[in-house]
């Protein structure tokens, strides 16, 4: 079956509203239940990585019961439908909270996220394995794939350019109701997108591979390739996470001023702006064969570690308050992590191929069902750290809807630029380092396993 443009188009917006929705909860949670609700940045950040390790272990049950899902609208669409639904409602709950006991809003916070992340899984397992069962043929599922990791990668950046700013118009000085408008107006779209791409996108009769806990590994430790790139995943998305969960609380304590929130929503449009050009840029690269994959991810890395270098040395050197300085190392920062994203992608997929080639065994799906599960995992880990961090540095919450923040130590202040720095630099120095000793699969070696598989395919 051949795919339409407008049916990747429809599949790509469900991607959209999708990783809106995720860029909402994962950047912004942590913020909102410490700064402005007022409960513990380390309880807060355990709970989070607790509930997206469970979530992560969830994914493969979850898996097992869309396979089992037999109905007139075919396996997918239903979960998709009201995993939406029942994900949008619980979302506008989890920033809807309301005003009672720190007790109480302890189990609250952490009941509505752990049902956010149940709810969540129930549409996202269902709509990346939606792929095999929209075409037939490896070339289109891989095209609809980078589509939908690409429009996910433009989601993210749109909750990135404009979540703080819609804060502050609809809530003005009340930093809780903008964030309850803001996510009920993403509630809505995020309904509406999944709703196009349910009523466009049409299944094939498939059978659907049940990918267990077990089989996930197993598949890994039997693949060195997969592990390798998988453990890349963790880091690069880490020392992202690290750095969007850090810089919304450098805008409003250390760059400061009535207008940090305009200045924070600036960077983070150039950034995410810039995310989006990396990963246009690095397609025309990879389709040109000019440079070697390999290369192109190392010069990727280069680039972030240079820009947190300049960001390192501009907020010692006195220049933390000049925006258009900050400019230079987001820009690197963020561009880099655009090509990270589709490269990662990019290896994993080589390392099916390798995994068929060692193994006799062509394990996409349990391959690929993995990388959701570590994205999730890293994510945990980098809020948990991030909690962590805010609580050890003494950085004090504003809880009231003032307008007046609260002025930090010199101490938390300096704490703060090093945590946002000095983490995410150490996490990519091991990765160019792990990288660089464990990574096999260049275009050389990938050139030369292709002819081997079609050789092997072609007697078989």
């Amino acid at each position: 079956m051949k795919l339409t443009t407008g049916k990747k188009i429809a599949y790509g917006i469900g991607a959209v509203g999708k990783d809106m929705v995720y860029a909402l909860s994962a950047n912004y949670v942590l913020y909102y239940y410490q700064d402005i609700i007022g409960l513990s940045a380390a309880f807060v950040g355990t709970i989070l990585m607790v509930a997206r390790v469970f979530d992560a272990l969830n994914d493969p049950f979850m898996g097992v019961l869309v396979a089992k899902t037999k109905t007139k609208w075919g396996k997918f669409r239903p979960w998709l439908f009201s995993g939406t639904v029942l994900n949008a409602l619980v979302l506008y709950a989890l920033y809807a909270a309301p005003v009672m006991p720190e007790s109480k809003m302890m189990v609250f916070f952490s009941v509505v996220y752990i049902l956010w992340g149940v709810t969540y899984t129930m549409m996202d397992i269902p709509y990346w394995s939606m792929i095999p069962a929209l075409t037939d043929t490896q070339a289109e599922r891989e095209n609809l794939s980078v589509v939908g990791r690409t429009c996910a990668g433009i989601g993210a950046a749109i909750m990135a350019m404009g979540t703080m700013l819609m804060v502050g118009i609809l809530g003005g000085d009340s930093e809780r109701t903008g964030f309850r408008y803001v996510a009920l107006i993403v509630a809505v779209i995020f309904i509406i997108t999944e709703v196009i791409c349910c009523l466009n996108v049409k299944e094939r009769e498939t059978k659907m591979e049940n990918v267990s806990v077990k089989e996930m590994f197993r598949a890994l430790f039997h693949n060195d390739q997969a592990l390798t790139v998988v453990l890349t995943i963790v880091m690069v998305n880490m020392a992202l996470y690290l750095t969007s969960n850090f810089i919304i609380y450098f805008f409003k304590y250390d760059f400061g001023g009535a207008g940090w929130k305009g200045d924070y929503t600036l960077f983070s449009t150039v950034g995410g702006a810039f995310q989006i050009v990396g990963m246009m840029v690095v397609y025309p690269l990879l389709r040109a064969r000019k440079i070697a994959n390999e290369k192109i991810f190392r010069i990727a890395v280069g680039l972030a570690l240079a820009g947190y270098g300049v960001l390192l040395g501009l907020v010692f050197l006195g220049f933390e308050h000049t925006l258009y300085a900050l400019f230079v190392p987001g820009i690197m920062v963020f561009m880099a992590n655009g090509i990270l994203s589709v490269l990662t992608t990019v290896f994993l997929s080589g390392s099916v191929d390798y995994g068929e080639l060692q193994n006799g065994r062509r394990e996409e799906s349990v391959i690929f069902s993995m990388q959701t599960f570590v994205v999730k995992l890293a994510s945990g880990v980098a809020v948990f750290l991030t909690g962590i961090g805010i609580d050890l540095i003494g950085l004090v919450g504003n809880t009231e809807d003032t307008g007046e923040i609260i002025q930090q130590s010199a101490s938390t202040i300096t704490g703060l630029r090093l945590l946002m720095t000095v983490i995410p630099i150490l996490t990519l120095i091991a990765v160019f380092f792990f990288f660089g000793k464990k990574f096999k699969l260049t275009d050389a070696k990938m050139a030369e396993i292709g002819e081997v598989l079609k050789e092997r395919r072609g007697e078989a």
